[in-house]
């Protein structure tokens, strides 16, 4: 015989007759199984074989015991008859001691011919995987996840489309860690087992997404079933890949319609715009009740796409409405609240934010910020526009994990962040123009200087020169700029002037790309 059964392998056929274990050993095998009547009409097995009896159990205990020890005389090692499930205890016990595996079915002819499948007709349980393949593909899918359902659903098996890291998507079961340790994913086909868990998985040719894998995985599988269910990934894995690309072009252009509409939103500030309102109120956005807005930006090379991906995922288990979208090189977001949340509510969800944020960071270079509660649609957009300044704030602070929150930023920080917008750089540029001769010397003296609140002595400290050395600097500084320092508002204007145009590598800042936010 060249397989054997299993009751792990048959419990992994959606097929089985509705097999049930009743008594005696669950882990046996048997080379091949004989269906019949009764049990006088049996045979003697030659290879501890699986007798199918196609009438139900007698009801008398005697007679019970009786049909045990028959079966087990003439050699087989496992008993399915309809009614098991309902012998005499003192009967199982019997199965027990014998080693006969007693098992109930409902239809033995199905099972007898899930038998035959199993140990003979490989083709032909591939061929009915296949049609079950080609069965999913009549049902309109609505995407990815909908193709694996009605796939997970007609084949019988769970279905999961993998990639290195863990799975993507899956329906009908989860697939164990340890069996997705032992995939292989660099063959075309490949068969993992651990333990009494096993999958056939095969590489998906998406020529959007690289490194997935299909896999059809379930307990108990045999190697025939295992087999088939390879041919099945195969034939499956076109469709899968193509919808793939479907839902990848409907996810841009998606995509590109909500980050069009929150930059139509923003640019009207306060101002009420009844087609912006449909549009919102169509996607699912309401202004109305309070909103905490966030932004997350790249402090190095990101994609969008896939952040805003992530970023999803992980707002769907936040436990509040969330949006997000796309805007220049990073993601805009908010939560929304019905009404006006407790503050205790606020922090839990703030904190959550910041949980998410360090989530985020493993994978992409981002910063984060996070502004103030507020309320409507001026609310909204106030609360996107803070988020956009305390992530640019966010960008330069390692110290902080890269996350500023609005609330958390003192006085001197919510200027900084006024500071930096298309009418303030230039004018601060201007203002400090008189010292570039000096090559940076002047201006990084007059930034320490005023850092120091004034102080000589911890000036020269900071920048390693002598105090005489700084005195000599700041006089000139206020011969070039005509300004006199003890004036209170022009020391402010100076000292956030000095800093917005050394906040910047090049000395100067690039006007914002996007209207109320940060790029």
């Amino acid at each position: 015989m060249s397989a054997v059964l299993s009751l792990g392998a048959l419990h992994g056929q959606p097929d089985n007759g509705g097999l049930q274990h009743v008594a005696g050993p669950a882990e046996a095998t048997w080379g091949s199984a004989a269906v019949e009547a009764d049990e006088a009409d049996l045979a003697n097995s030659v290879d501890a074989g699986l007798a199918i009896l196609t009438a139900p159990a007698p009801i008398a205990p005697w007679q019970q015991d009786a049909l045990l020890r028959r079966v087990h005389e003439r050699g087989y090692r496992a008993l399915a008859v309809p009614q098991a499930s309902a012998m005499d205890p003192g009967t199982r016990r019997l199965a027990d001691r014998l080693g006969l595996t007693l098992l109930d079915v409902a239809r033995p002819i199905v099972l007898a011919r899930t038998c035959w499948m199993l140990t003979e007709g490989r083709d032909a349980l591939t061929l009915g995987l296949v049609r079950k393949v080609a069965q999913s593909f009549e049902y309109s899918a609505a995407d990815l996840a909908d193709l694996l359902g009605h796939l997970a659903s007609n084949l019988g098996h769970a279905v999961a489309l993998i990639d290195a890291d863990g799975v993507v998507h899956q329906a009908g079961g989860q697939l164990d860690d340890q069996l997705h340790a032992v995939i292989d994913f660099e063959r075309w086909v490949d068969i993992a087992r651990v333990g009494a868990s096993a999958a056939a998985s095969v590489r998906v040719d998406s020529p959007t997404r690289t490194g997935l894998r299909l896999a059809l995985f379930g307990a108990g599988l045999g190697e025939s079933q295992l087999a088939a269910l390879s041919v099945a990934a195969e034939i499956a894995m076109p469709a899968v890949a193509a919808r793939i690309l479907i839902d990848e072009v409907a996810e841009v252009n998606d995509v590109s319609v909500s980050s069009a509409l929150l930059r139509d939103f923003l640019e009207l500030g306060a101002a009420p715009d009844a087609e912006v309102e449909r549009r919102m109120s169509e996607r699912g956005w309401r202004t109305s009740g309070s909103h905490l807005g966030f932004r997350m930006r790249g402090t190095g090379r990101i994609e969008p796409l896939p952040l805003l991906r992530s970023v999803n995922a992980e707002l769907r288990t936040i436990g509040v409405e969330a949006h997000a979208t796309t805007a220049g090189r990073g993601v805009t977001g908010w939560l929304s609240f019905p009404g006006q949340p407790e503050p205790a509510v606020v922090e839990r969800f703030a904190a959550a934010l910041r949980e998410l944020h360090v989530r985020i960071r493993r994978a992409f270079p981002v910063a984060t910020g996070v502004g103030s509660l507020r309320s409507g649609a001026a609310g909204l957009a106030t609360t996107l526009d803070e988020a956009a300044d305390a992530a640019r704030i966010a960008a330069v602070r390692s110290a902080t994990g890269w996350f500023v929150r609005v609330d958390s930023l003192g006085l001197e920080q919510l200027l900084l962040a006024w500071t930096d917008n298309d009418t303030f750089v230039p004018a601060a540029a201007s203002l400090l123009a008189p010292l570039a001769h000096a090559g940076g010397e002047l201006l990084e003296t007059l930034a320490a200087y005023l850092d120091h609140e004034s102080g000589l002595a911890a000036t020269a400290t900071a920048l390693g020169v002598h105090r005489n050395t700084v005195a000599i600097r700041i006089r000139r500084v206020q011969e070039l700029l005509g300004l006199d320092f003890d004036d209170p508002g022009a020391r402010l204007a100076v000292h956030l002037a000095c800093r917005a145009v050394l906040s910047r590598p090049d000395g100067d800042r690039a006007p914002r790309s996007e209207p109320g936010m940060a790029s």
